[in-house]
């Protein structure tokens, strides 16, 4: 809570409004969690006594009732959760935002999380929870913790907090604001001021919630995890540090659910500030260590310098684990380097699932993370310590200007990495009998005999493909696959058989016989070569993926060296050049085709002369052969242009079916269109009509008059300006007299004189005529404009109504006079 909302009442600022806004605020809440329509409620003035004192949890909101008449709902108000999205993953935290579009503004606001249904009289109604960013700008609502609401009540445009999830099996969620101007409160309650969420699904189906407390599977599942670096200069460009970039030694462990290696809105320990900040992982292996037998796996991966390379030059880091009842959850982390202390990983993933089995697959897209323990915001930001230590939170694209991940618009920061967990193997008695899907299926059957082909005439095929790799890298039992395409069906009457083939299979090097062989992992990509110039040496690694289960060591070896030659001329006039990049799509869809590939000169000759290494290679490509298929499509045509020039339109392209209709009605479609925006269209300026001509200022002689009319909207986006708002034009009466005038001439107007005066005496002390008995004429309101013409305006309403009069002959007064019409 800030100092402000904590100062006894008699401390805090004087602000005129404050009571009226609060008690306001409390009344708006308990319509919005009562589930009001789309509406904006004007309130009369109330003191705020008449707000019951709180007896039960947010109870007191409940009773408010609104006073005065509905107005329709404000659109320049807009509630926003950072990224746009549809589903919220538990236990997350999201940036919201309330903000006015210029030139709106407004003065309070309440801020509420309620699950879906229902009406906010218990406290397990509210769904996560905030947390207060700005202290001098919101605060938590005194008297019903759940709600945000202003701190002081004053003009502001924008304000921001963070919201944190619920737990899994929270279902949706709805996130209500509602806005206080001046005596208005304004919310929507399916509109721009509300936002609905629902718990985002489990890629694969199989996750549980998250963290599951019991876990009831059997046996012990082994999982190989993957990590895909997707951080590069390509997605990233932004102040993307080139000659530095990498990712830390990925450090984790399996383990139970009394032990957490890191989570958001936890603080970071010694052991992940050391991975964050500086990339090693010792201190955080020493911990996972201490940790007995609350860990049953440490999982380890090198770090990977540079952070991003093609797969097909550098293959994925991964490592192998495993899991069991009790220690069910598995977590890791890696620095992002360099950087603060910006980390990805996973915390407490649950592989248990709720039908007592074992996850199969479970793929992550990961943000980066703040550690709260150093306060940079680039990459190569120098040391700052965070001072008092912050809790551990997702990065986000508000941050801060100068962060690599700033978004103006507040967009979700592109994935940096992908994280790929499957399961490989499992041990021992299962408790589900029910096998998870067909890879289960397939693999404990045994392989059925052949028969002969009976593929008819009039269906023709491609070759089969080779045979997969086995879909198990162990000695238990897997599945490989080969495949065949469909290239025509001239019978539509005569089905056509599978295009795919199944058989079992199991890791290489194993036999049901055979318990003593030593598995190994496939080589990796050979290392650089030694040298830049002449002849040096490569290495490559394996490791061993299984043990023997006799106990014997693995006596094969895990190192390769070989000699390697670069640029065997190593005068000054020779070059360096780049290895070879990948190869180019084949230029044919079928039949022959070409292909090429390219590689840079890296160090030209030191005499100046010109590098003589080829840079580019060609060579043929052969594709299926060509065959005229149903829906052979052409490529999509660029998309046209948007529908409109300015605002929001669509936008469409097109393809052509190319194969003949007779093989077939072709379903894919053969249009697109989607939806463009464009930069908002131009409003002009909107003005009143004008008034009448006002009397002329002079009495005799020569005057003027003037006429006023008022700005309804401002231009906006580039409309046309508004013109002026006050004319005047000459006006002459009569001559002045000089002096030489007769006696009758005085008389006359000392009579009119007289006149004058009485008519204002019962103007300011009331009127009686039609009727009525008028109060006295108001005040002159403030000008509406300090200068270049303005308005002011004065009322007169009746005071009394004798009972002869008709109730339409008695009307109150207004009078208009133009102000301040010197030019600005």
């Amino acid at each position: 809570m800030s100092a402000a909302a904590a100062a006894p009442v008699a401390m805090r600022p004087r602000v005129r409004s404050c009571p009226r806004s609060r008690a306001l605020l409390l009344l708006l809440h308990g319509l919005l969690v009562a589930g009001l329509p789309r509406a904006a409620l004007a309130f009369t003035e109330e003191p705020v006594e008449r707000v019951a004192k709180p007896d039960a949890f947010c109870s007191w909101i409940l009773r408010a009732q609104p006073q005065g008449a509905r107005k329709e709902g404000h659109s320049e108000f807009r509630l926003r959760v950072e990224g746009d999205p549809e589903h919220y993953q538990p236990a997350s935290t999201y940036r919201v935002t309330l903000y006015a579009t210029n030139p709106a503004y407004f003065r309070g606001f309440t801020l509420i999380a309620l699950k879906e249904g229902r009406n906010g009289e218990k406290e397990e109604d509210y769904a996560g929870n905030f947390q207060i960013i700005d202290e001098e700008d919101t605060q938590f609502m005194t008297n019903c913790p759940p709600a945000v609401t202003e701190s002081t009540p004053r003009r502001r445009t924008r304000i921001q907090v963070f919201w944190t999830a619920p737990p899994s099996g929270s279902g949706c969620i709805l996130l209500k604001a509602s806005i206080v101007q001046r005596k208005i409160i304004s919310f929507q309650d399916e509109g721009s001021l509300t936002k609905r969420m629902c718990e985002k699904e489990s890629l694969y189906g199989e996750s549980t919630d998250k963290p599951l407390l019991d876990c009831c599977a059997c046996g012990t599942a082994k999982y190989r995890v993957t990590f895909y670096g997707n951080w590069s200069e390509k997605l990233h460009p932004k102040d993307y540090p080139r000659r530095a970039n990498h990712w830390s030694a990925i450090i984790g462990s399996s383990h139970s659910k009394n032990y957490v290696l890191w989570e958001y809105g936890g603080y970071a320990s010694d052991g992940v500030k050391q991975v964050a900040e500086l990339g090693s992982p010792v201190k955080m292996e020493e911990e996972i260590r201490q940790k007995g037998d609350e860990v049953l796996t440490v999982i380890k991966m090198k770090a990977q310098w540079p952070a991003w390379q093609p797969l097909n030059v550098r293959a994925a880091p991964s490592a192998e684990f495993s899991v069991d009842r009790s220690r069910h959850l598995m977590s890791f982390l890696t620095m992002l380097g360099p950087s603060p202390d910006w980390n990805v990983g996973l915390s407490a993933e649950d592989l248990c699932t709720k039908e007592c089995g074992w996850v199969q697959k479970l793929v992550q897209d990961m943000i980066p993370w703040d550690a709260g323990t150093d306060s940079g915001v680039t990459y190569e930001s120098p040391n700052k310590p965070t001072v008092p230590q912050e809790k551990i939170r997702p990065l986000t694209s508000l941050d801060h200007p100068q962060s690599p991940f700033y978004d103006p618009e507040g967009g979700a920061i592109t994935q940096v990495a992908r994280v790929v967990v499957e399961r490989i193997a499992r041990k021992g008695e299962q408790c589900n009998i029910v096998p998870d899907n067909v890879d289960d299926i397939v693999a404990d059957i045994a392989q059925e005999e052949k028969e002969e082909d009976d593929t008819p005439e009039t269906c023709i095929y491609s070759n089969w493909s080779p045979w997969s790799a086995c879909s198990s890298s162990t000695c238990e039992k897997g599945k490989r696959m080969r495949q065949r395409m469909l290239k025509a069906q001239l019978d539509l009457s005569v089905p056509c058989p599978h295009t795919q083939d199944f058989e079992p299979c199991m890791g290489p090097g194993c036999s049901d016989e055979d318990a003593t062989t030593c598995m190994m992992s496939e080589w990796i990509t050979w290392s650089p070569c030694s040298v830049s110039c002449g002849l040096g040496m490569r290495s490559r690694e394996r490791y061993v993926k299984q043990f023997p289960e006799d106990g014997f060591a693995c006596t094969l070896p895990t190192e390769e060296t070989e000699p390697c030659t670069v640029n065997e001329d190593c005068s000054p006039s020779s070059c360096l050049v780049t290895e070879w990049g990948e190869w180019d799509a084949c230029s044919a869809t079928c039949g022959l085709g070409m292909k090429r590939r390219e590689r840079m000169v890296k160090m030209p000759p030191s005499d100046g002369s010109i590098c003589g290494a080829e840079v580019v290679e060609v060579e043929k490509c052969m594709m299926p052969e060509c065959h005229t298929i149903p829906c052979l499509l052409s490529p999509w045509s660029d998309w046209s242009d948007c529908s409109v020039t300015c605002g929001k339109g669509t936008r469409m392209r097109q393809r052509i079916l190319k194969s003949p209709v007779e093989l077939g009605e072709c379903t894919e479609e053969l249009e697109q269109v989607e939806k463009c925006m464009l930069p908002e269209c131009p409003s002009d300026c909107i003005m009143s009509d004008w008034s009448e001509w006002s009397e002329c200022n002079k009495s005799c002689g020569k005057g003027h008059m003037i006429r006023t009319r008022m700005i309804k909207m401002e231009p906006q986006f580039g409309g046309d300006p508004c013109a002026e708002t006050v004319q005047r034009k000459k006006c002459k009466i009569r001559k002045c007299s000089q002096g030489g005038a007769n006696s009758e001439e005085r008389k006359k107007r000392k009579e009119a004189r007289k006149k004058r005066k009485n008519k204002q005496g019962r103007e300011e002390g009331g009127d009686e005529l039609a009727g009525c008995k008028m109060k006295p004429w108001s005040g002159w309101t403030d000008c509406t404009k300090l200068c270049g013409g303005g308005i002011q305006e004065r009322l007169m309403t009746a005071k009394k109504r004798f009972k002869s009069t008709q109730l339409n002959s008695c009307k109150d007064r207004k009078e208009i006079r133009a102000c301040n019409v010197h030019p600005c």
